[in-house]
């Protein structure tokens, strides 16, 4: 029986090689999402900057999360086969948590699924004893240490509303200050946010990076024979001081001499901090279960006594971790924080949900977004009442983006928000996590980054009335993830503790072989998905300012239109035929998302309009018709799709076999005409889209099989439902070729215009 607790030590091991991999992926956006919105400097240089910070915190790191160990029960009312299912649930769990909320690009906090998982798996297993010992649930508090416990989710739950608040607060006081035209402010405003900025970060690395590492505790001769530890606690002021002092002056002396620009600076300084704070402390999170389960083996071997006898008062000590190991932990973080595309993904949740232009909206209002918003509202217009106007103007003044004149092609460069902003983030961000931590108050570093993030986007007016329904939904759904994160790994944690429990030797290797098959399964998937993102023929938005560039622009999204509806058309009859619903699903989910693009296509007009110049105002009339023929187009693919899928899914009478076969040959016909179509756009050969124009056999087809099946309803037709939807697809489908036909008549006569007015 003791070799399965060696095997247990193993798959840990492996399961914390996992947990490195999706808990980096997760994490990565508490250190990237400034650097990375700025643009401050380069995604490679960003991506060196955090993996020295990361390396330098792994190496450096205390290695033993108290948390793990004692922090949540009390490890000398268990015994170490009862340990070990605790220890084993929790990695499980946490490596599928971790992973999903990847899968859907949603930051979440690795600090809170720890928590509640050891929460979960701990009460599981006290249950069990007190339920074998006849006991009675009052007697939980003898296994859990409910004091700490309380105090860390209190603590987390605090810091993000006062994250939130302190980061809008302190970006608006900014912004008020510095504007948006912080470049041309006199070097002395610039040297003193930087020395404040730095000051803070500085510290930061002291308290967050260097106070918990294990040389902290050792005696300095600089230090009067003192320990690093106890200076960084008794010496506050005089630390900050100095360092504000310091950093003032080097400021200065960088923006006058070397003309450095100071925000860049702060932004490389406060990527590094977060980055070795979160390598140093955050580490634990992934490898201080594996560790405390490793030294629970070694002192048990070395008992000699029984699994179910030998209690784990030795976790209740502090054990140092062998450097080695936390070298490799880094590594390993470091390389999944350069290749992890989920990684950007979630870093781009973030980024996204705080960008100051517009961004392509991920999250839909809903009625708590919009209460949310209307409040918000009726509170800025009773505060406009009350400020004088010649000060409110001034202050808006301040707020006021600069229009930055870029051409078309280089749009997409912009950054997210502006050098100012980015340091605000990074800097209250290190001053939270600093105070926090020297008062010794636990809290999420991904809930006060993120929340700052968000504070910040707030007081800088990113949150306007065009985005603001959007933005507050997708912060919503984060909190939401988040709370759901800590009720999903308590309640899923406590699961796996009891069925591992049950039957060790049984649940054991099978959990492992559905936790990564699992894992496994979401690679896959998510490799796939971004494989077929790629390859999609995607929609653009026109971005040329002459009627003649955005004619030739529109000829791929109608040869895409094309090429997709045919083919959701085409399986949309497949399906029917062959009564496969799986086929009729992808369908559906193929036009949704053919239909979204086309309507943010539609939602960029306002944008295109104000990009023409003067001379091709009349490209807005038909870019305008182009899309609402797309969006045609697309309603009738909608229809088809919905239409085949409903009767299916009802279990609704098989169409009749002449049915299936006439509504093959108008599919082929629609194959042939839409390949004709495609290659017409896609080579912009106008001589083939005037003989498309003159070809009306397909609505020749059309008409003979509509009036086919009214026959057939007249004398042999015995579904109604049948007959419905054949009318329904013969009609829609018309209605697909009208929209089709008139497009092409659209582009065609725009082209011949704009020839025409060149030749003139």
């Amino acid at each position: 029986m003791d070799d399965i607790y060696l095997l247990m030590i193993i798959a840990l091991a492996v399961l914390a090689i996992a947990d490195l991999v999706v808990g980096v992926s997760n994490d990565a956006v508490n250190f990237l999402n400034s650097a990375i919105g700025s643009k401050a400097i380069s995604f490679k240089t960003i991506m060196i900057v955090a993996s020295v910070g990361v390396g330098i915190g792994a190496i450096f790191s205390s290695g033993m999360m108290e948390v793990a160990r004692k922090g949540i029960f009390n490890p000398g009312a268990f015994y170490f086969d009862e340990i070990m299912i605790v220890f084993m649930a929790v990695m499980i769990t946490d490596i599928l948590l971790l992973d999903f909320f990847n899968t859907l690009g949603m930051p979440t906090s690795t600090t809170v699924s720890i928590v509640f998982e050891l929460l979960g798996a701990a009460v599981a297993m006290a249950m069990v004893k007190i339920v074998a010992n006849n006991g009675n649930v009052s007697e939980l508090v003898n296994y859990i240490n409910t004091d700490k416990a309380t105090q860390i989710i209190f603590g987390i739950l605090l810091s993000v509303v006062v994250a939130f608040a302190i980061g809008a607060f302190v970006q608006w006081i900014s912004r008020l200050l510095l504007s948006y035209d912080f470049g041309t402010k006199p070097k002395w405003i610039g040297a003193l946010f930087g020395g404040f900025a730095l000051t803070a970060i500085t510290y930061f690395i002291f308290m967050k990076g260097l106070k918990g590492t294990s040389y902290a505790n050792q005696n300095f001769e600089i230090l009067g024979g003192g320990t690093m530890k106890n200076f960084l606690e008794t010496q506050v002021l005089q630390i900050v001081l100095v360092n504000a002092v310091f950093w003032s002056l080097l400021s200065y002396a960088l923006i006058a001499l070397v003309k450095t620009n100071i925000y860049k600076l702060i932004i490389i300084v406060g990527t590094f901090a977060l980055a070795l704070a979160f390598s140093g402390n955050d580490l634990v999170n992934f490898i201080g279960v594996p560790i405390a389960a490793f030294n629970s083996y070694e002192a048990f071997v070395s008992s000699g006594k029984l699994a179910s006898e030998f209690s784990m008062e030795v976790l209740a000590k502090k054990v140092p971790t062998n450097n080695w190991l936390l070298f490799i932990a880094g590594m390993i973080m470091v390389i999944t924080l350069w290749f992890s595309s989920k990684a950007k993904q979630v870093v781009k949740t973030s980024i996204d949900l705080s960008s100051q232009g517009e961004t392509k909206e991920r999250f839909q209002p809903n009625f708590l977004s919009r209460s949310f918003v209307r409040f918000a509202v009726a509170t800025s217009e009773l505060v406009s009442m009350l400020i004088p106007k010649t000060l409110q103007s001034k202050m808006d003044k301040q707020f006021q983006v600069p229009v930055i004149s870029l051409s078309k092609e280089k749009v997409h460069e912009l950054p997210a928000f502006d050098l100012v902003r980015a340091a605000v983030n990074l800097m209250v961000a290190a001053v939270l996590i600093s105070v926090a931590t020297s008062m010794k108050l636990p809290l999420s570093t991904t809930y006060v980054t993120f929340m700052v993030a968000m504070g910040t986007s707030l007081a800088d007016r990113a949150w306007g009335a065009e985005s603001a329904v959007y933005r507050v939904a997708g912060v919503l759904n984060v909190i939401g993830g988040w709370f759901f994160t800590a009720f999903i790994a308590f309640i899923a944690s406590a699961l796996v503790a009891y069925l591992l429990n049950l039957n060790l030797q049984l649940m054991f290797p099978l959990l492992l072989i559905i936790a990564f098959g699992l894992i496994a399964r979401n690679y896959i998937v998510h490799n796939k998905k971004i494989k077929q993102e790629k390859a999609e023929d995607q929609l653009s938005q026109a971005e040329s300012t002459s009627i003649q560039g955005v004619i030739e622009e529109s000829a791929g999204n109608i040869a895409s239109v094309i090429k997709r509806g045919n083919k959701i058309y085409s399986n949309s009859i497949k399906g029917l035929s062959k009564q496969d619903l799986s086929i009729l699903k992808k369908c559906k989910k193929d036009t949704e998302k053919l239909s979204t693009e086309v309507d943010d296509l539609r939602d960029n007009i306002f944008y295109f309009i104000k990009n023409l110049d003067e001379m091709s105002v009349n490209a807005s009339s038909f870019y305008i018709n182009i899309l609402g023929y797309l969006q045609d187009m697309t309603q009738s693919l909608e229809f088809v799709v919905k239409a085949t899928n409903k009767h299916v899914n009802n279990n609704h009478k098989k169409l009749k076999n002449s049915q299936v076969k006439e509504l093959k040959e108008v599919e082929n016909a629609l194959d042939e005409f839409f390949g004709k179509t495609k290659k017409a756009f896609d080579t912009l050969s106008f001589d083939q889209i005037a003989a498309i124009l003159n070809d009306k056999e397909l609505f020749v087809l059309l008409n003979e099989k509509i009036q086919a099946q009214v026959e057939r309803t007249r004398t042999e037709e015995s579904s109604p439902k049948n007959t419905t939807l054949y009318f329904g697809l013969l009609l829609e489908t018309k209605d697909l070729l009208k929209a089709t036909m008139s497009l092409i008549q659209e582009y065609f006569e725009a082209n011949q215009s704009s020839l025409d007015a060149a030749d003139n």
